[in-house]
């Protein structure tokens, strides 16, 4: 489930991210831990990814 931060800007879950790119979660907390994409912490501790950022990378946009 997507949600949206102040700036409209929706944060998509590790699971979201893995389906766009047809790869597992892992492999995207993966990325994100090497740097190849943005992580966002949730207060839980959770990793959320900015959308324009993924479009960009999939060349979506």
């Amino acid at each position: 489930m997507a949600i949206e931060t102040h700036e409209h800007e929706k944060l998509l879950t590790p699971a979201e991210v893995a389906a766009m790119f047809r790869v597992d979660p892992k492999t995207v907390t993966r990325w994100a831990k090497a740097g190849k994409l943005t992580a966002i912490r949730t207060l839980g501790g959770h990793r959320r990814y900015l959308e324009s950022e993924v479009s960009r990378l999939l060349g979506t946009t």
